[in-house]
C-alpha cells in the first residue's frame, strides 16, 4: 500500500501543481521492503517509459542507497509543472502507482 509523506509539510505537491513555474525537477524519496524491489524496479521502468511519452518530459533517474539499502531516489526533469501536472494526474500514470510502502514526496523543484 502506498504512504504519501510530505517532503515539505508546510507546502504539499497538491499545492505545487496548481503553480506557474518551468522548469523544474521531480524529487521523490520511498522505501520498499527488500523483497518488493524487483517489483519496484520493473515498475519505475514502466512508469519511466510511459512518462518519456508525455508533452514537456525531460529526463528522469533512480537511484538506490547504498550497503543494502531499500531506500530510492528519484528525480525527473519537466519542462513546466503544467506538463508534470497533466502527467501526474493522468488516470493511467495514478492507477501504476502502489508497489511502494513509503513514499516520501514527490517534491517539484524550481530550476535555477
Amino acid at each position: 500500500m502506498l504512504q504519501l509523506k510530505p517532503l515539505d509539510q508546510n507546502v504539499p505537491i497538491f499545492q505545487q501543481i496548481n503553480t506557474d513555474v518551468s522548469p523544474v525537477v521531480l524529487v521523490n524519496v520511498f522505501q520498499v521492503a527488500e523483497e518488493d524491489i524487483p517489483a519496484l524496479l520493473k515498475a519505475w521502468e514502466a512508469d519511466a517509459n510511459w512518462m518519456k511519452q508525455q508533452p514537456g518530459y525531460i529526463s528522469t533517474q533512480l537511484h538506490q542507497g547504498i550497503a543494502g539499502s531499500t531506500v530510492f531516489m528519484n528525480y525527473a526533469v519537466w519542462e513546466s509543472v503544467a506538463h508534470f501536472r497533466a502527467a501526474f494526474t493522468h488516470p493511467e500514470f495514478k492507477q501504476a502507482l502502489g508497489v511502494c510502502r513509503s513514499f516520501t514526496g514527490p517534491r517539484l523543484i524550481e530550476i535555477e
